[in-house]
């Protein structure tokens, strides 16, 4: 089989005077390694996706430093308004919408876990770390990035989920680097994972190829085996849809 190809939704960042459309190296690298796929990057100012949905094999929404704008969620002002990123948002729950659709398999990291949540009409906690009843999840930015993205609290696998299919223990280690969360699950998603203070950190999309975890699977995906089946898994998924929809 020929190679995959995989869509990654780009960020809207400035770097000053200019403004990028942008994909975080590690994300590039996990598709092209593990998956053996040809990653293209789909920038934030299309208006028609159809050309890039009918190119890709799968979508990887990617995490980023920018947060989902809480006009999607609730009735809440965003609490820092630096970190946003309105063509990242309007670009990804169009790709979500359509993708599914389509059948189009979807994993989606960090910010593609909380994408994904909102977009099937759940909410978001802003500040995880003000929640009486949760733990802070947020790395520590003073850090060196191999300790930011190094094991920091153990996930819950439930019963019969996408994870539990691909992944023999019912916890496992996973790294933690989010200071949003998901509050309300959306309508229709299976709760895959939680954290050990109750947050979820994994959905998946009732008979759909789609699931999405709130961890970076990304990092050090060759060297740590459940990153890796994740990554797996959607080369499985991507491979079956262009073999069964696309053909």
């Amino acid at each position: 089989m020929s190679n995959l190809i995989i869509g990654l939704p780009a960020c809207r960042k400035e770097i000053t005077p200019h403004y990028y459309h942008c994909v975080g190296e590690k994300y590039l690298e996990a598709v092209s390694t593990v998956m053996n796929a040809s990653p293209i990057i789909i920038p934030a100012v299309s208006e028609s996706l159809e050309n890039y949905l009918n190119l890709v094999d799968g979508i990887l929404l990617t995490g980023s430093y920018s947060n989902v704008h809480p006009k999607y969620y609730s009735d809440e002002q965003p609490v820092d308004t630096n970190h946003l990123d309105a063509a990242r948002d309007k670009l990804t729950f169009a790709l979500i919408e359509k993708a599914v659709e389509k059948n189009i398999p979807i994993l989606g990291i960090c910010r593609g876990f909380q994408e994904l949540n909102v977009a099937y009409g759940g909410s978001l906690y802003q500040e995880v770390h003000k929640q009486p009843h949760l733990n802070d999840h947020r790395e520590d930015k003073d850090a060196p990035v191999e300790v930011q993205y190094g094991f920091s609290h153990k996930v819950r696998i439930n019963d019969d989920g996408v994870l539990s299919k691909i992944w023999p223990e019912k916890e496992t280690d996973v790294n933690s680097v989010h200071g949003q969360g998901v509050n309300r699950p959306g309508e229709g998603l299976t709760i895959e994972a939680q954290a050990e203070d109750g947050l979820i950190e994994s959905i998946s999309v009732k008979d759909k190829p789609v699931l999405a975890v709130q961890w970076h699977p990304e990092w050090c995906v060759n060297d740590i085996a459940f990153y890796n089946a994740i990554f797996t898994w959607f080369k499985h998924q991507c491979e079956n849809y262009r073999a069964n929809v696309k053909a």
